[in-house]
């Protein structure tokens, strides 16, 4: 096992870059046909994720959406049994029987994530209950997309939790896309998101996503304000996916997006963010950013070995986790 870097700025920069490779395989493995699940990637959005990871604790739980990949290895999830689950294995996360939108592992706080838009958001509301309850010094950490504020769910929650003081952290990644559709006509002009969730009482802030080293900054200050018991934060950061809603492979030839608009944010990739800001940091360069690569590299193929080789489920355990 490779040594991860000492200095915080670092790994934020290795992390993110993780994440990215780990993706791009994905991506390039899902042709083929031994993922017989569906796969949101949330390539160009690694920032977010890294940053929120970093400034969590393992014990503080989170909850996640469809696109939960960067979520789960962020806080601390195992690439291997990551891989196993995209792959139907027992050894996934989820056991093989969740796939790529329903990842859990409770040894690292990663409370679960679902396909249904808006669907955590009460169970991390609830977990977040279960803590106070129980007198634990936990920060619940709820990852949303701008069209999880499109649902009633959020708005029932969110006022439990001002109501009850809960310590909750909303995370909302604003891509401005729903499946095909922009923001612009799934909401009313002039309305912002951030804006919107202060007004139910949640202290709420808007800031970059794609700047890993101000969204860690943000989301540190927020779980300190939490865990010290100001009440639940609401964090905007604003960040756009690479490629098509559901799948491996990009789909701007289908016109919803314009050329302009992804090609900009393209140009605001966030590991090329870090990258230029790290270019006076005395531990970093370009040969160690390659280094990493190989890293990396071997890492992901340790794993898609130990996926393929891994074991299916027992047909007589069909059954099993089934709650009816």
């Amino acid at each position: 096992m490779n040594a991860l870097p000492n200095d915080p700025s670092l790994k934020l920069v290795r992390d993110m870059l993780r994440v990215r490779m780990i993706e791009e395989a994905i991506a390039r493995e899902y042709p083929k046909g031994e993922m017989r699940c569906p796969v949101h990637l949330s390539i160009g959005q690694e920032a977010v994720a890294v940053g929120v990871g970093a400034a969590l604790e393992r014990t503080d739980p989170a909850v996640s959406t469809h696109r939960s990949h960067a979520h789960y290895l962020a806080k601390g999830g195992d690439l291997k049994r990551f891989y196993a689950e995209l792959f139907g294995k027992e050894a996934g996360c989820a056991k093989g029987r969740g796939g790529s939108m329903h990842l859990i592992d409770l040894d690292v706080g990663f409370e679960g994530s679902t396909a249904i838009v808006g669907n955590t958001i009460p169970v991390g509301v609830g977990l977040a209950l279960g803590t106070q309850v129980r007198g634990e010094n936990a920060v619940t950490c709820i990852f949303v997309g701008d069209g999880a504020l499109e649902e009633g769910v959020f708005f029932e929650s969110a006022n439990f939790a001002v109501v009850r003081k809960l310590p909750v952290l909303f995370i909302c990644e604003n891509n401005n896309y729903s499946v095909y559709s922009p923001i612009r006509v799934r909401q009313p002009t002039g309305r912002k998101i951030h804006e919107f969730a202060s007004s139910i009482g949640l202290h709420s802030q808007s800031h970059d996503g794609n700047d890993v080293f101000s969204v860690a900054e943000t989301v540190k200050a927020a779980v300190d304000d939490v865990r010290a018991g100001k009440g639940p934060a609401f964090l905007e950061f604003a960040t756009y996916r690479w490629l098509e809603h559901c799948g491996p492979y990009y789909d701007d030839n289908l016109g919803y997006r314009p050329e302009k608009d992804v090609a900009e944010w393209k140009a605001r990739d966030p590991i090329r963010v870090a990258e230029a800001k790290m270019q006076n940091h005395p531990g970093f360069s370009s040969d160690v950013m390659e280094r990493w690569r190989g890293e990396i590299a071997t890492e992901i193929d340790a794993a898609l070995v130990f996926a393929r080789d891994a074991a299916w489920p027992d047909t007589a355990t069909g059954g099993d986790y089934v709650y009816a």
